[in-house]
């Protein structure tokens, strides 16, 4: 049954209350990662997949303050640098770690093209081998890895080895107690054959946990901000069978540009002090 309900009028006073309630309730923090997405330094490519990143909901989820030590693990051509940038700039500091000695490439590209907003950037490598420097153990409030677990579980760039607990280890190293690690990949259904982990480019939530706890963190909660319910996590090339990577070419294109991209875990974790 359709229910109605009658409307009652406001005195202006109300109504001008109620306005400021709702401006005020815009923390400084999510004002600072407005900002910061708005960028003039972010290309129109890569603010037209923030429909699907949704990067002030998962940063302010993850805690992330302007002036946090921040590591980010494995940026590739440096999508959420362009926004942490500009956010860190003053306060903050940040680090972009990745394999030596290429896996900084589109960072550097970055750092030539706008050294005013990218100069400040740390880098290191990530993992780091003998003689190569890394980020220093306990000197990070939040450590940020996006879509990359997959990559380790796979064995990307570590020949064929699955690096994941390792890489954990590490970024549990680098955190100082209290610290937070943000984690968001490709989320395969836990009904799955695990072994699609090593090949779809999606992992379960329940692997990355386990990896997670098993280097001593605790979990502290998830987001569905990055959830795509369209997306079933079994296409024919995997995960990169959807945009914006279109592995098919222009097979079925239509139908992968409707899913969107993927159906995306955010996982908060801790270290404990």
């Amino acid at each position: 049954m359709r229910m109605i309900f009658a409307a009652t009028a406001l005195p202006l006073t109300a109504v001008v209350a109620l306005s400021a309630a709702g401006a005020m309730s815009q923390s400084p923090t999510t004002a600072a990662l407005e900002k910061a997405v708005a960028a003039p330094t972010r290309p129109a490519n890569a603010v037209a997949r923030d429909q699907y990143r949704h990067p002030v909901q998962t940063l302010s989820f993850f805690g992330v303050k302007p002036t946090d030590t921040v590591v980010e693990i494995w940026p590739g051509g440096g999508w959420y640098t362009q926004i942490l940038a500009p956010y860190l700039h003053a306060k903050g500091t940040l680090y972009e770690v990745a394999p030596m000695p290429n896996g900084l490439n589109g960072i550097e590209k970055l750092k030539a093209a706008h050294p005013a907003v990218y100069g400040f950037i740390h880098t290191a490598a990530f993992p780091a081998e003998a003689g190569q420097a890394g980020v220093p153990d306990g000197s990070a409030d939040v450590v940020l890895t996006f879509r990359n677990v997959h990559n380790w579980r796979m064995g990307y760039q570590q020949k064929g080895v699955d690096y994941a607990p390792q890489a954990f280890a590490q970024m549990y190293a680098m955190l100082k107690p209290g610290g937070i690690l943000g984690v968001v990949d490709h989320r395969l259904p836990e009904n799955a054959d695990t072994a699609r982990e090593q090949s779809s480019g999606y992992v379960k939530v329940s692997t990355v946990r386990k990896l997670a706890e098993d280097a001593g963190f605790q979990f502290v909660g998830a987001s569905q901000v990055n959830a795509n319910p369209k997306d079933d996590a079994n296409h024919p090339k995997g995960v990169w069978t959807l945009p914006p990577t279109y592995a098919l070419g222009d097979t079925d294109r239509a139908k992968y540009a409707a899913i969107g991209e993927s159906d995306r875990m955010t996982l908060k974790f801790r270290k404990p002090k």
